[in-house]
């Protein structure tokens, strides 16, 4: 046996997955300048004590199909600032450094979250199930 992988070998992951509940803000299709369009969201991850509730921000690449459907049909959602909590499923988080570019921190470095969006485990908009429209959605609850 080599250390070669065959082609009928699937190649193996390590994954970094991230399940938790925030708030779904900022969809938005992005267009790159070289490369293909993809749908982007950014999630406002609850963490700490419920008394005092601290956010972490992830943003997001709409990987999977059934969470594409969904995050379309939550845009007009969003877009009215209806609050729109969800149970997540994340993978892949990377930390990228980017400068401010404006307000008392311009000109200093911070750190924002990668990651890609799976799935949702189910959906609330304004306190209320959402289930969609897609054929597999009846996990969404």
């Amino acid at each position: 046996m080599t250390s070669r992988q065959t082609t009928s070998e699937k190649p193996k992951y390590f994954d970094l997955d991230i399940h938790g509940i925030g708030y779904l803000n900022r969809v938005r299709e992005v267009t790159p300048e070289n490369g293909f369009p993809f749908l982007s969201v950014t999630i406002a991850a609850l963490r700490g004590p419920t008394d005092n509730v601290q956010h972490t921000h992830f943003d997001c690449v709409v990987s999977g199909e059934e969470a594409k459907d969904l995050v379309r049909q939550l845009i007009p959602a969003v877009e009215a600032d209806m609050k729109v909590l969800v149970g997540f499923h994340l993978s892949d988080l990377q930390a990228q450094t980017f400068t401010f570019k404006q307000g008392e921190r311009a000109g200093t470095t911070g750190v924002g979250l990668k990651s890609r969006l799976l799935r949702f485990q189910w959906i609330k908009v304004d306190g209320k199930a959402f289930l969609g429209t897609s054929a597999t959605s009846s996990a969404v609850a």
